[in-house]
C-alpha cells in the first residue's frame, strides 16, 4: 500500500480510498501504528471486521479515531467504536462509509439488514447520497441478498473477508454498485496471505499450527467505483489489480 497507494491515487484520480485494515498487524488484527501507517498511504477510512478485536490496543483508538471503524451490527453496549461515519472526499463531496458483518458460520451478532434498515430509516439526519458499506461476510448467498436487500438505497455494497476477489461485480437495477469480495493485499504464493508451509498442516493431519505471513511478489487488489454525487448511483464498477515484488 504505501509504495503502490499515492499512484494510483494520482493515475486513477482517486477522491477516497477505503481499506479493510483488521489482519493488518501480523496476519491478525490491527495496531494504532499498522492503521496509521495506512492513512499515511493515503487511505482515508478503514474499515474492518470479526478480527478487530484480536489486538487489545485498538479499542479506545476505536473510540478516538474516527477513521478507523468496525462492523456496525455489533451493536452499542459495551462495544467500543462506532459502524458508520460521514466524510469528505478529496472533491469535496460528503459520504458515508458503513461496516457491517454477516452471521452466516460467523459470531451469532445483531441481524445486519436490520442494523442497515434502523441506519438508513432512523438516522437523526438523512446520510449523503453517496454510501459505501464494506460487508464482511463468509458465503456469497448473505452477501448477494445484502446487495440485493440495499439495491437503490445505497451508492455501493463491497464484500470483504474471503480474501479472494470475485468476478462478479456489477451494478444492480436499482444503481448500487456490487462485488461479492474485493480480494486481498498480500502474497500471491500464500493461502489467503499466510505462508503455506504454516497454514498445510492443518489440511493434512489436523494439527494446530501458527500462521506466519507470507512473503514474495504481493498483490494489491480492490474495486474502482464512479459514483454520480447528487444520485449517490454507481455510473461504473470496475476490478483494480496491481503487483509489486516485496
Amino acid at each position: 500500500m504505501e509504495r503502490l497507494l499515492p499512484g494510483l491515487r494520482a493515475e486513477r484520480r482517486l477522491d477516497f480510498v477505503t481499506a479493510n485494515g483488521e489482519n493488518l498487524a501480523g496476519g491478525m488484527g490491527l495496531t494504532v501504528r499498522t492503521a496509521q501507517a495506512l492513512f499515511d498511504a493515503g487511505v482515508d477510512v478503514v474499515t474492518s471486521g470479526n478480527h478487530i478485536w484480536d489486538k487489545k490496543e485498538i479499542y479506545p483508538e476505536l473510540e478516538r479515531n474516527e477513521r478507523i471503524l468496525r462492523p456496525l451490527n455489533y451493536g452499542e453496549a459495551g462495544v467500543p467504536g462506532r459502524g458508520w461515519g460521514i466524510y469528505q472526499a478529496a472533491d469535496g463531496t460528503e459520504l458515508a462509509v458503513v461496516n457491517a458483518q454477516g452471521r452466516t458460520y460467523m459470531q451469532p451478532i445483531d441481524n445486519p439488514f436490520i442494523a442497515l434498515d434502523r441506519l438508513l430509516e432512523e438516522a437523526s439526519e438523512p446520510l449523503p447520497p453517496v454510501r459505501v458499506v464494506d460487508f464482511h461476510c463468509e458465503i456469497t448467498s448473505e452477501k448477494n441478498a445484502f446487495g440485493v436487500y440495499l439495491d437503490g438505497r445505497v451508492s455501493a455494497v463491497c464484500g470483504t473477508h474471503t480474501h479472494v476477489p470475485t468476478a462478479d461485480e456489477r451494478i444492480l437495477p436499482r444503481g448500487t454498485g456490487y462485488v461479492s469480495d474485493v480480494g486481498m493485499t498480500g502474497p500471491i504464493h500464500s493461502i489467503i496471505g499466510f505462508d503455506p508451509a504454516t497454514v498445510l498442516p492443518r489440511f493434512l493431519n489436523g494439527l494446530p499450527t501458527r500462521f506466519e505471513v507470507g512473503d514474495g511478489t504481493t498483490v494489491l487488489t480492490g474495486i474502482e467505483l464512479e459514483i454520480d454525487r447528487s444520485s449517490g448511483r454507481t455510473t461504473a464498477i470496475s476490478r483494480l489489480t496491481r503487483t509489486v515484488e516485496v
